[in-house]
């Protein structure tokens, strides 16, 4: 049996057993692995950290888990051990990022093309904002000379 860390194209991480790497591929073809959190068929093979097995036969991730240092910040409970430490510092800029738009910034919600277009042509005072639109509304923005970029979306901002 082989165990893979799976990543689907919404960038959740999973994790699912497999009778051969052959089993593995034949059943991502025939699309029999989704992702638990969306159902996406669109997966792939995530990096994952090898197993290595020491001198005295335990495996790496059977050796004690270090403690944190005194008033450093411990994982969340809830995280994979394979979740790498540059994934979650990348996750906590990511957060830390998405927080401060939100604090600082209006939600305008389905109203930010028509917001944006206003502010940049003009007719409408500049001011930090952010909502909805779609890819399409997006590339149109885009064309138009108005710079838009996607609010970071997290696997906890789901759940």
């Amino acid at each position: 049996m082989i165990r893979y860390t799976l990543r689907c194209e919404r960038d959740h991480a999973f994790e699912s057993w497999f009778q051969s790497s052959a089993a593995y591929d034949s059943q991502v073809r025939r699309k029999l692995v989704t992702c638990p959190v969306c159902g996406s068929a669109k997966v792939e093979k995530a990096i994952m950290a090898p197993q290595i097995v020491s001198k005295k036969g335990r495996r790496q991730e059977d050796a004690p888990t270090p403690r944190p240092a005194a008033g450093a910040e411990a994982p969340a409970p809830d995280s994979t051990p394979l979740l790498m430490t540059q994934e979650r510092e990348l996750r906590a800029k990511l957060k830390e990022l998405r927080d401060h738009i939100v604090k600082n910034a209006d939600n305008v919600g389905e109203r930010f093309p028509n917001e944006a277009r206003a502010m940049h042509y003009g007719d409408k005072e500049h001011r930090p904002i952010y909502g909805e639109a779609s890819p399409e509304e997006a590339k149109s923005l885009i064309d138009e000379g108005i710079e838009v970029s996607p609010l970071p979306t997290l696997p906890d901002d789901r759940n």
